[in-house]
């Protein structure tokens, strides 16, 4: 069987198990039922991983946003909840907005001006995100876990954040900005005197000042962000960007929004299919060696393999060489026949590849894509100020500045 495969050029032996395993994301699916079967040890593990499957939530926001008093964190929360169709928990939403077996209790302390157990927090944390809402749409965990202690229970949950965001600034910048806070109780939306004054008069005229607004208040409620912070930020530290909140929110929230669009490492076997794209002289052949040579997979020079295509007297380099010696470009359906036989061959679907040379323009690009020739990378080496090109399908866009000739 296998020989009868090898002979026929337009099926590939052996077959491309990988790139059907990356297209689908079966290893992050496999991944993610572990993840979930090891936190949650059910009894049942088959039923259970059915259920997970049907759930079909792998992709749902799964967000913590952290701050010290006055970062943004309300802000950013209510952004991404709108931009993602996510639902956002936080103190507010939880004491006032839910009718959970635990609130009354927590509203208890709340009136009595007692501190809410972290227990009963991290409870009221796990009932609300257990309901469908949460497990289908996703969540924006605003302003929890404040401590160590919460962290480690909402772990014992099986609560684990995809992405934290820990939002910054200086304390001086923090009771500043405190001051001018304002909040809307309708839509508990947060406002600011200075920087964020709704244009809505009926907006304007409900706004209220939030209770614990004092200076002394404030200043008490960073110095103790300040002894929990670094707790946090060492469990959360392989999933969590820092951002700097004292700049314009529009910048902010842009660099919240690539963040959690990110997808973290994956241990999934992965084979490379590497673009390298840029202008003459720019240096993506020297690139595209290295990266070879460093990784061990196949560098493929589109000239050179048109070079050796004549050279070697096959059937498509006698069509190739009348261009070849007269110094003209050679036809985009030849150089990519010749592509899709190198790229096909059993060196290069088990140990990977690395293209410089082709494509060269948006048209190439587009011939190659209907060709089957799919990259999971495409770098575009970068030649004084000219910007990165465009991404092929499935493929990220990394500039590399200019280290040598091409």
């Amino acid at each position: 069987m296998a020989e009868a495969a090898m002979e026929d050029p337009a099926q590939l032996w052996p077959p491309p198990v990988g790139t059907y395993a990356e297209e689908q994301g079966l290893f992050q699916i496999l991944q993610n039922m572990l993840e979930e079967l090891l936190i949650h040890k059910p009894d049942d593990p088959i039923e259970f991983m059915i259920n997970h499957l049907k759930q079909n939530n792998d992709d749902a926001p799964k967000i913590c946003i952290l701050g010290p008093p006055a970062s943004g964190k309300t802000t950013v929360a209510m952004w991404l909840s709108k931009h993602f169709d996510a639902i956002r928990v936080s103190q507010e939403t939880l004491l006032f907005n839910e009718t959970l077996a635990l609130t009354e209790e927590a509203k208890a302390h709340k009136e009595k001006n007692q501190k809410i157990p972290n227990a009963l927090w991290a409870n009221l944390i796990q009932e609300r995100l257990s309901n469908v809402d949460c497990i289908k749409q996703g969540w924006i965990l605003e302003g929890f876990p404040e401590n160590q202690e919460q962290a480690w229970m909402l772990q014992s949950f099986g609560i684990f954040p995809r992405h934290v965001v820990m939002l910054y600034a200086s304390d001086t910048v923090l009771i500043e900005r405190n001051s001018g806070k304002r909040l809307d109780p309708l839509t508990q939306e947060v406002y600011h005197t200075t920087f964020d004054w709704p244009s809505d008069p009926l907006v304007q005229e409900r706004l209220v000042k939030p209770e614990d607004l004092s200076e002394q208040e404030v200043s008490k409620k960073l110095l103790e962000y300040h002894r929990n912070f670094p707790e946090v930020f060492q469990i959360y530290q392989k999933v969590l960007k820092s951002i700097n909140a004292d700049q314009p929110s529009v910048d902010v929230l842009s660099q919240v929004l690539t963040y959690v669009q990110t997808r973290h490492r994956s241990a999934a076997p992965f084979t490379p299919r590497i673009i390298f794209c840029g202008p003459p002289g720019s240096g993506k052949s020297l690139q595209a060696a290295l990266i070879a040579q460093k990784y061990g997979v196949v560098n493929i020079c589109c000239g050179q393999l048109l070079k050796e295509a004549v050279a070697d007297n096959t059937n498509l380099g006698e069509l190739i060489k009348p261009y070849i010696d007269n110094g003209w470009p050679v036809p985009d359906n030849l150089v990519l026949e010749l592509l899709t036989q190198r790229l096909s061959s059993l060196e290069c679907l088990t140990d990977g590849w690395v293209l410089s040379g082709f494509p060269r323009d948006i048209e190439q690009a587009e011939k190659l894509q209907k060709s089957q020739i799919n990259p999971n990378r495409v770098q575009s080496v970068k030649n004084g100020n000219m910007a990165a090109g465009t991404c092929l399908r499935q493929g990220r866009c990394i500039g590399v500045k200019k280290k040598g000739k091409d």
